[in-house]
């Protein structure tokens, strides 16, 4: 058996944070960002919470599949950023969504943590462990942020994605996952706590230009490995479904690969780098705008701290 998407869902803050607000709270400009980054907004949380907006894309995502809470066997929630420690947030969301039937769990993995919660579901669905799993990405990055760090405000956003994977017949792809906790500095947030004498800020820190080489070099490596570990072929792929970070690494990735760029869609410009959401939100939006269709092969593929990279491939069956 394999777990199959059977629904998506997605939920964005109401608030709006376009560049030019930004230039007016640290030495920046549109076009500077644009031109770095391809970002152009970005949603901040007002009233809105991790769980709250995790809540709404999960309800999206039952309502998208045609299943009911109750039906759910499992919730794997992935964030860095909950406004809950204990219950964890999946407990939260089943509570809201009344899945009194699921098991739940946070996972804690970044940018790559909706690829991570993604091969977990699988481990769970062919083992015949649980049939009916819903995996949510959720994030708000701005209380994690330096509103006066130019190298990172930039950057992040808030949101959150789900999937609802249930089981069934079909082939069944290895998904692949890397770590190297040794280059772990490049992107840390350690919290606030006192750490040698010194109060730490608990906000993000990034080396960009680290973050950048890594992931222009090692996310077409894992691609590609995940491709022949599948017996798969770079043009039976019809979407790459990537992290969206970076607009730049996005095409140093597509074009390192030889792949045709139409085949990356991005949303990066509307929403920055959500972490964990980003993935299922463009999922979300794709299969709402109709882009993805029946019978579409996709290739998820994520990176960030850790540092932390993978890939995995989804025949997309929803009509």
């Amino acid at each position: 058996m394999t777990g199959r998407i059977c629904g998506t869902g997605f939920c964005v803050p109401k608030r709006v944070v376009d560049n030019e607000e930004l230039s007016r709270m640290v030495e920046t400009s549109d076009e500077w960002i644009r031109e770095r980054t391809g970002i152009a907004k970005r949603r901040i949380i007002t009233e809105e919470t991790t769980v709250s907006m995790a809540t709404e894309a999960a309800k999206q995502a039952l309502a998208d599949a045609g299943i009911s809470a109750e039906q759910v066997e499992l919730i794997l929630m992935a964030t860095i950023s909950s406004n809950v420690i204990l219950p964890c947030a999946a407990c939260e969301v089943q509570k809201e969504i009344g899945a009194v039937n699921a098991v739940c769990f946070d996972i804690n993995a970044a940018c790559c943590g909706f690829l991570t919660a993604y091969q977990t579901a699988q481990a769970y669905i062919a083992a015949g462990i649980y049939q009916t799993i819903l995996i949510i990405g959720s994030e708000s990055l701005s209380k994690l942020t330096d509103w006066t760090d130019r190298g990172t405000c930039i950057l992040f956003g808030d949101g959150a994605g789900a999937a609802v994977l249930n089981a069934g017949e079909g082939e069944r792809f290895q998904s692949i996952l890397h770590s190297d906790g040794s280059r772990g500095e490049a992107l840390s947030c350690s919290g606030k706590h006192w750490k040698s004498g010194e109060e730490d800020t608990g906000f993000m820190k990034m080396d960009g230009r680290e973050v950048f080489q890594f992931a222009v070099k090692r996310v077409p490596e894992v691609i590609r490995e995940v491709l022949e570990a599948n017996h798969c072929k770079l043009e039976e792929i019809d979407y790459f479904i990537v992290h969206q970070a970076n607009r730049r690494i996005i095409e140093s990735v597509a074009k390192r690969l030889g792949a045709d760029i139409g085949k990356f869609p991005m949303n990066l410009q509307e929403y920055g780098n959500t972490s964990s959401a980003s993935i299922p939100i463009l999922l979300a939006e794709l299969r709402k705008n109709g882009t993805i269709k029946k019978g579409n092969r996709i290739l998820l593929a994520g990176f960030g701290a850790g540092l932390s990279w993978g890939a995995g491939i989804a025949e997309w069956t929803i009509e």
